[in-house]
């Protein structure tokens, strides 16, 4: 992703040819004539001079021995006119020009007319800062990754949440296991009274039924009867499992399965959700929010809130798989991108990104320009 870094400019002047040698990525935007004109009906332009790539490949002792005999040629460095300005028709121009770190260039300027030169100085690979100007500097994947506002396919019932109620935990039983066993009461030789005999026969004709069966079934592995009265704690869980089971294959059937989509370059991508409106088309200035994840699902970098990501579909401001993958797309629109390694940084390792990475982007597109 391109990042402004700081502001930049430069001011040229007619028969002064200004060389720039930048000291770190600058791309110029804008080109304007100043507020006193030498010619008010004159036009001026402005020729940018550069060397052409591969040009300074080293060469062998045979072609140094030629450098001194070609010191004014100039036939490896090409010009390009940036634009063309008269007072009172065209005052500015806007322009998106890169020059590269540690190059030189030359800013000439033909006519009587001073020029102004406005750009930024520029980042290209921030991923291992933020670029949104969040206040938040170490980013939690679980406290800021919210789907909420990046898909909506997915709710979460409330009876999944494992949630302690306010008694839970308040009581504890305390086993002393180095406490002494207590001797066992001598056998009660007394019989036993009428009214106790006859309290024990009313509670056991007061079962019903059903509760007697399952007084007989229920037996631990030891063959010993278990009290009835309260369900057993591992039937409770048993059953809140099943229920929860139950619940997540429902949702999971419920969940819209988008189709799979493959595109130039091998990009597959996957629709949540249709937006609505007009469809994103190579040239438009687009806004997003995204989650950018390796295939073991790694979060490596991501604009879930404050300032969306825009950029300018289709114009290399961004990997290819993001300029191939968001085309058609519509303004509340949710997809998924997967995208192979040669159309995101291919052979080239990236921070948090390791080389021949393929890359998952969960992304929404909020407007378009």
């Amino acid at each position: 992703m391109v990042v402004s870094v700081a502001l930049w400019s430069v001011v040229a002047t007619p028969g002064e040819p200004s060389v720039i040698s930048p000291p770190s990525d600058i791309r110029i935007t804008n080109i304007a004539l100043g507020d006193q004109l030498a010619d008010e009906s004159g036009r001026t332009t402005v020729k940018l001079i550069y060397r052409r790539p591969g040009a300074d490949e080293e060469e062998s002792d045979d072609e140094e021995e030629e450098d001194e005999e070609k010191e004014n040629d100039n036939s490896d460095l090409s010009t390009t006119v940036l634009c063309s300005l008269t007072p009172g028709k065209i005052e500015h121009s806007i322009v998106d020009v890169v020059l590269n770190e540690d190059e030189e260039y030359l800013i000439e300027v033909v006519g009587k007319n001073t020029v102004y030169l406005t750009g930024n100085y520029i980042d290209q690979n921030p991923f291992d800062q933020d670029p949104y100007g969040d206040d938040e500097d170490d980013m939690s994947d679980e406290e800021d990754y919210d789907l909420q506002e990046v898909s909506s396919d997915v709710e979460i019932d409330p009876d999944e949440l494992d949630i302690p109620s306010d008694d839970e935990g308040r009581f504890e039983e305390i086993h002393d296991e180095d406490e002494a066993p207590k001797p066992e009461a001598k056998a009660d030789k007394k019989r036993p009274r009428e009214s106790d005999t006859m309290e024990t026969d009313e509670q056991e004709a007061k079962l019903s039924k059903a509760q007697q069966k399952k007084q007989k079934k229920l037996k631990a592995a030891n063959g010993e009867a278990v009290p009835t009265g309260t369900p057993d704690k591992a039937e409770k869980a048993e059953e809140k499992k099943g229920k929860q089971e139950k619940k997540e294959k429902k949702a999971e059937k419920e969940k819209p399965k988008g189709e799979v989509k493959t595109l130039q370059g091998g990009v597959k991508v996957v629709d949540h959700k249709t937006g609505s409106g007009a469809q994103a088309k190579v040239g438009d200035m687009v806004s997003m929010r995204y989650i950018g994840k390796l295939e073991n699902g790694k979060i490596f970098d991501q604009n879930t809130k404050g300032k969306p990501f825009k950029f300018r579909l289709g114009k290399g401001e961004v990997i290819k798989g993001w300029d191939v993958g968001i085309v058609g797309m519509q303004p509340g629109g949710e997809r998924t991108l997967t995208i192979p390694a040669p159309m995101a940084y291919g052979k080239k390792a990236q921070a948090g990104i390791p080389a021949n990475s393929t890359l998952v982007f969960d992304v929404k597109l909020i407007s378009i320009n």
